[in-house]
């Protein structure tokens, strides 16, 4: 990119402030001399406006033109041919197949793992020490518990010395080096792992506050009644933290469906290991087919809808019954 291109740029941003600014601008103006049985209207107006036309440049234009373009080949004549392709090529549907299985691993262990977490330490010594040690890798971008496991999961070709954690247990043991990565089917699992042992902090937090919002009475009238540790889990515990599980559950795999950083920051999608949003990015963006990244994405918003509907429900219901 030239000087000149650069400068072009920059001008566009900067103009294209200045227009939303002077729309706001206007907008207070007319707010301010407007009579006052319509003010309240137009303050109204006034505030929900900014962000109304930032919604509608940044999310719903977007989302009009990508559904647009999934139907469409570079050159813009209509075909049905992307979505073909995402159903018929071995490739796509490996990478809606890894999709799949992402989202049923994920989510099930990160909350089950959270979950059984939670239930032991809960107002154990030492409580607040064990929770921040699980909950440090939500703290960490996704790229970087990539690099993290990449270097456990590292393999080095000859003799020279594993310094990856996996290969090196395996060679103590008296094993051959494995190139974990690269090894179908296991990688995906591999990088399954990753995801879970970013997203079960978040679930060990959320399942906590609300075992601890379940009543000390309910526990202690079950202990009365002669139960042990597993039938207060399961009958007062577990239909106490239902909302949050459902809450837990659905926001993983929300997130499981849209990750993208870990699969391209380990394998860019190679050996097997793609998955919708990464292969979305590669065929847009590297592939230069726009018409089949964008079909891609118009799966992966069917694929996430259902969940997000099913967890509005679940909250509008809840509400109720408050």
């Amino acid at each position: 990119m030239t000087t000149a291109d650069l400068l072009g740029k920059i001008l566009q941003v900067v103009m294209g402030l200045a227009v939303f600014a002077a729309i706001v601008g206007l907008l207070i103006f007319f707010i301010d001399k407007a009579p006052k049985k319509g003010r309240d209207y137009w303050q109204l107006v006034g505030f929900l406006a900014p962000a109304l036309i930032l919604v509608s440049v940044g999310l719903i234009y977007p989302a009009i033109r990508t559904s647009i373009l999934a139907f469409q080949t570079n050159d813009g004549a209509w075909t049905f041919d992307n979505f073909v392709w995402a159903f018929t090529q071995p490739a796509a549907i490996r990478t809606l197949i890894n999709t799949v299985i992402w989202v049923l691993l994920v989510p099930t262990f990160a909350t089950a793992v959270g979950l059984a977490y939670a239930v032991f330490i809960d107002r154990s010594r030492g409580e607040k020490f064990y929770k921040a040690i699980l909950f440090m890798p939500i703290a960490i971008s996704f790229v970087g518990a990539s690099v993290i496991w990449k270097f456990v999961y590292e393999y080095r070709s000859g003799d020279r010395e594993q310094i990856g954690l996996l290969n090196a247990i395996v060679v103590a043991f008296g094993g051959e080096p494995v190139q974990w990565l690269q090894t179908d089917p296991i990688n995906t699992i591999l990088l399954i792992v990753v995801m879970i042992w970013v997203q079960t902090g978040f679930a060990m937090v959320v399942l906590s506050a609300a075992i601890k919002g379940i009543a000390t009475e309910q526990l202690e009238a079950a202990q009365l009644d002669g139960t042990n540790g597993w039938q207060r889990f399961t009958n007062v515990i577990v239909p106490g933290i239902r909302g949050s599980l459902v809450v837990v559950l659905t926001t993983i795999s929300i997130a499981t469906l849209k990750v993208f950083d870990i699969v391209r920051t380990m394998t860019a999608g190679n050996f097997n290991t793609s998955i919708v949003a990464n292969e979305m990015y590669t065929q847009a963006f590297r592939a230069s087919e726009i018409g089949r990244g964008s079909a891609l994405a118009l799966i992966l918003f069917v694929m996430v809808l259902p969940i997000v509907i099913y967890n509005v429900n679940v909250l509008r219901k809840q509400r109720e019954i408050r």
